[in-house]
Order: C-alpha cells, then structure tokens, then sequence
C-alpha cells in the first residue's frame, strides 16, 4: 500500500476517513472489524428464495415459505438419511414447519412421550446447527427468542469431543423436560429453524388477485427483515386503489366480485361494500346477471341468495368501470387507448355492438344506467357510490401500511448476484431492441424506463409531489394495469369488456408483446442484461406473470438457461391450466434448484400426511465450488469495506488520520 499509494491520496480522502475514525477510533478497533469481515467473507452464501404470483392464496404461501420450498427437507435429508426411514424424516420435517399443532396430534397418538421429547429434541438441535453454520453467532444470537436464546446458544455451540461438556448439554435437555418446557422449546427452535434456512426472500410480484390472504400475506411479509419485492400488475392495481386512482377502485372491486373474494376487502382493509351491494339489488335486482356469476374455487360453496347478490355487485361495479376508463381514457388521451371505449358502440335494439367493423351480438344487453347519449356519465347513483368506495380506500389504514410496505422493500425491478428480477416485461421492438416509451412527454427505455415508472408511483404518495405531477401519477397506475406498453402488462389491449358480452373467442384475444416472443433467445436475454449492467459468468433473468403450461410441454428455464420463468401457480383458477401448481426457485451455496409444486390443498391436509407439495426438483446451475460470501454482491460490499479500514489503518500509522481516544 505504501507503493500504490501515496501520502496526497490519502489527505484528499481524509474526510471520508475521519467520518469512518468515528466508528473505529483506533488501530485495534479497525483491526478487529476488519478480521470480522473478512471471517464472514469465507462463509457459505446464503440461500435465496424466489416466490412470484401468489394471488393471495395465504395458506400455499405460508407452506412454501415454512418449508423452505424443500430446502429444509433437503437439510434434514443430509443429516439423516442413512439414520432415519423415510416416515420418520417426513414426520420430522412436518414438525418444523407445524410445531404447534404437530405436537398437538402426536399426543394423541405418541405413547412414550417423554422418549419422544429426548429423541426429538436432539435431532432438532442438530438440525439447528446444520442450518445456522454459514451465520456469524451475532446473526444467529439475533435470530433467536429471547426466552430460550441463551440455552439454543449453548446447545448449537455443542462439541461431540468435548467430555466435559457433555454431562453439561445432556442436563440442558433433562432440565427442559422436567421443567415442562419441551413443548415451547420445540416451538421456539423450529421457528429458528425456518428463520435460518432462507436468508433473502423476493417477491416477484402478484401478492393480490384472486385468492382470500393478500392481507395476511402482507401482514407475513412485515415481520421479514430481509425480503425485497418487485410489484406485479396486480399490487400496481391495488397500490393505485389506495392512492385513489377510481378506475383502478372499479377494477380491484369487479376482480374481487367475480372470484367472490370478499376477506381481503371486507375483512383485511375494512372497505365499506354495504353501498354497492345496496346500489346493486337496487339496479339490477330483477337481472339474472348470468354473465357475471362469481367464479368459485370447488371446494367453495354459497347459498343462491348470496351467489346472486355477488352477481349484481360484479356486473354493477363493472359497467361503473367502462364508464370511469371511458372518462380516463378522454383525460389522457396521449395513451393512444381509444379502442378501449365500447359503450358507444352498442345497439340497444339489436343488442349487438360493433368493433372494427364487425357486429357481434350482444350476452347481455341489459344496461338501466347507461345513456345512449352520453354513454360514460355516471349516474347521480353511480356518482355517489364511487365517491363513497373512494372514500373507504383512501382512509384505510391498514391498506396505507402495506403499501408503505411495498414501497419500503420494493421496486420495479432488482439486481441481485447476477440475477436481474422483474415481474412481468421490458417493452421490445419486434428487431428486439429496446422499445422508447413515453412516460409524462418524455421517452425512455430499458431500465431507465423501470426507474421512471417506480418513481412515477412513488411521486402519487409524496407530500410534496406538485399537484398536476401527483394527478399524473394517480392516473397513471391504471396505464400500467392495462396500457399496451406498461411493463407490467405489455399486451395490445385488455379484452375485458368482449370477455364478459360476447361470445366469439377471436375477440378475447390480448396479443402479448414482443418480450414475450423474443426472450426466450439467448441473445436477447444477453442484450437486456447488458442493458441492465447485469455483471457474472452465470446471469440471468427471472420473471413470473405468465403461468408455466407444463402439460403443453412447457419448460421454465429458457434461453439456454438464461431466463428462468417461476411463476408460483398459487391461484387455484390456473391449476387446470398448467397442470402443476408452478414452481419456485432457491439458490444456496451450491447452485440454483427450480422446485415444481404440486396444488396445494389445506394446512391440515399438509399436517397430516405430511406432504411438502414438492413435486421435483430440477438443478438449473450446480457451481464448482461452494459459493461463500466473498463471490456475492455482499461480498463486494463487505470487501469495499475491508479496502476502506485498511486505507484508515494505513494512515493512523502514518499519522494522516489521528487515533481517538477510548471512551
């Protein structure tokens, strides 16, 4: 260093280094951050776990998470696969993610319990310390609760050749049973357990849709202190109802209505559904509202009456949304989006419409509130409703809070160890080239488009966003729902109107973007990961959005490996279609593994047969060698630390920087 550097470097870094004498006053202390860092340099990387398109499906969710998407059994496998049957591993495992109510059954049927507790509670112990050794003690100690923390401490820290420990470790656990606590104690280190064995949670987008927990979900994701989140279409959706966009309000509410997925509203964000519901038996209480009957799961049953109040609600709140995204679309008419205006074009007496020139008959031509003259003017009625609606998002506290939470951990997109994560698309030309888009009378590409965009988002929810931007940026949540060169939808149009009044498939039809059709090329994947400065031998692309087809053949990981497509397959809706419940992705220490899940039933049902809906596991990258810290992006972190505290060491010996005084 003496060498390379010299003495006038270091007088012009010497701000920086007395800010940084701050935390380290003396060479002892930078001596010792500096071997800290490099011990946590060489441990084992941490695993990473890849979620998308949860759809509010809590329960899958919560199962995926506590297994670790099969990285505990993978644990527990190595431990004891020559020691354990298979039964008695999956019993084990079961444990771990369920230990409050696994112990709950196994009194019932366990007869030797106290055997139970001293068998299981070594192997857990194991298992614990299996899991926490690529942590510091400071991360692990952190992890652990306050009530046991000292004695899972000890017993992690356990040496087999140690003799003089042992009587010491064996009267811990004998202490833990005679005092009663064996149930508590398996609690607490099973939850250690599933803390530890995933380091960095992503969310590739989609927590709301169809599914009845987007808010439990959240609530989940709260209590994680390391996850990260790039929004989905339908968190877009979501966060633009809460800023008071009304034609997103509209949107969330008829998506709601037609999977009769009320708990997320009613129950999770306490939104006021009695004046819809009021409005609609009051509009429509004579209409058989065939073509807006609520999609239910099958095992899910409701009376008539309610099934019908649910229809009216749904075709209601729906005709409210042509209306107000026939007004928006007047508002903004730089979004080219004046295809999507189709009231106009219907002929009450013929009850047909025209589209394109072409007349297609109508599934239900009964609309009490629209105006053959000014088809998109709300009704007194419809007015005061959607104010009322408006009203019960924007004071939502609760719904605020998530999306603070949103915003907090997530963006439109994130680099992270060579893995570049956004949910849906970056806009392409059809010779695959980046696509300018216009955002605000400016165009951009790439991932300064994805930055524009999630500054576009933020700017609706700042104080001090100047009124004209904020409006702009309200409005704008509904574009990236359903805009053909949003990021987050990227299709020609969104075809909701024909799906729901005409019966010719051919009009359904949403033609995707050229994303969608080029990235599977290995070179064009290669071209948006240049673009995005996306760094390593072995990078690439993971998305979620589009449902993987394995029953057509469909595969995951494309473009010779650089695109891997996860998309979760929580929602029920899509099980007939792909075939598989869709996949997740971890990637520890030794490679990457795409897991495929099988549809997941009920919690119970998991409980009891002890199924971690892991149907295979696929090695997409196993590495040469074990990755430690060193080859991360928090190594290069933790390495520029190291370089800083050695240039700080360097010049308090040579008296460029003085040493403080110890306090």
């Amino acid at each position: 260093m003496q060498d390379s550097i010299t003495r006038e470097g270091f007088r012009r870094d010497r701000r920086v280094l007395e800010l940084l004498s701050q935390s380290f006053p003396t060479v002892s202390a930078a001596s010792t951050e500096i071997i800290n860092l490099e011990a946590i340099l060489n441990l084992p990387k941490g695993t990473e776990h890849f979620i998308a398109d949860i759809h509010g499906e809590y329960e899958a969710f919560d199962h995926i998470v506590r297994n670790a998407s099969g990285n505990i059994r993978r644990k527990v496998n190595e431990i004891y696969d020559n020691s354990m049957r298979d039964e008695e591993i999956r019993r084990l495992c079961t444990l771990i993610y369920y230990p409050e109510r696994k112990l709950e059954e196994l009194k019932e049927t366990e007869e030797e319990m106290e055997d139970f507790y001293n068998v299981t509670l070594h192997r857990l112990v194991k298992v614990c310390r299996s899991v926490s050794s690529k942590y510091t003690r400071s991360k692990v100690r952190k992890a652990l609760p306050k009530e046991f923390a000292y004695i899972i401490e000890e017993l992690l820290h356990e040496e087999h050749s140690d003799l003089n420990k042992q009587a010491y470790y064996s009267r811990i656990i004998e202490t833990i049973l005679s005092t009663g606590q064996a149930d508590s104690f398996i609690v607490a280190i099973c939850k250690v357990i599933q803390k530890l064995s995933i380091d960095w949670l992503h969310i590739l987008g989609d927590v709301y849709d169809r599914g009845p927990g987007a808010h439990i979900i959240m609530d989940r994701l709260m209590t994680y202190e390391r996850f990260d989140m790039q929004w989905g279409n339908h968190d877009a959706l979501w966060i633009g109802a809460a800023a008071g966009n009304v034609c997103c309000i509209a949107n969330v509410l008829r998506i709601s209505l037609r999977y009769g997925n009320m708990a997320t509203l009613d129950d999770g964000y306490g939104i006021n559904l009695v004046p819809l519901a009021t409005f609609a038996m009051e509009t429509y209480g004579d209409d058989d509202c065939l073509q807006f009957l609520p999609k239910l799961p099958d095992d899910e049953h409701v009376d008539e009456k309610t099934r019908m109040l649910l229809a009216r609600m749904h075709k209601a709140i729906a005709i409210i949304q042509f209306k107000l995204e026939g007004a928006m679309i007047d508002k903004r008419p730089e979004w080219g989006m004046d295809d999507r205006k189709l009231l106009h074009r219907i002929d009450p007496a013929s009850a047909t419409i025209d589209i394109n020139g072409v007349t297609y008959p109508l599934l239900d031509n009964n609309f009490p509130t629209v105006d053959a003259e000014d088809p998109y003017r709300l009704t007194p009625e419809e007015d005061n409703l959607v104010r009322r609606l408006k009203h019960s998002f924007l004071v939502s506290d609760k719904l605020r809070r998530h999306v603070e939470c949103m915003f907090s951990h997530g963006c439109m997109y994130t680099i992270l160890n060579s893995n570049l994560m956004f949910h849906a698309s970056v806009p392409l030309n059809a010779d695959g080239t980046l696509k300018e888009v216009d955002l605000g009378g400016t165009k951009y590409k790439g991932r300064e488009l994805l930055h524009r965009v999630g500054m576009t988002m933020r700017a609706a929810f700042n104080d001090d966003t100047p009124a004209d931007e904020k409006d702009f940026a309200t409005d704008y949540f509904w574009y990236l729902w359903c805009g053909p060169d949003s990021p987050l939808f990227d299709k020609a149009r969104m075809t909701t109107f024909e799906r729901y009044f005409i019966a010719d498939k051919d009009t359904h039809k949403e033609e995707k973007g050229h994303y969608y059709t080029l990235r599977d090329k290995p070179e064009i994947c290669d071209m948006i990961l240049d673009a995005f400065d996306v760094k390593g031998e072995h990078r690439h692309i993971i998305n979620g959005h589009v449902p993987v087809k394995v029953g057509n053949g469909e595969c995951p990981v494309r473009a010779d490996g650089r695109l891997l497509v996860i998309d979760g397959g929580f929602a029920k809706a899509y099980h007939r279609t792909t075939g598989i419940a869709g996949y997740t992705l971890v990637y520890h220490s030794r490679g990457l593994q795409l897991v495929q899940h099988e549809p997941f039933t009920s919690t119970e049902e998991a409980i009891a047969t002890a199924n971690d809906i892991i149907g295979t596991t696929q090695i997409v990258e196993l590495s040469n060698h074990r990755q430690r810290v060193r080859d991360t992006d928090k190594g290069r972190e933790l390495q520029a630390q190291i370089d800083e505290l050695k240039r700080l060491l360097y010049a308090y010996r040579h008296g460029i920087v003085k040493e403080r005084a110890s306090l």
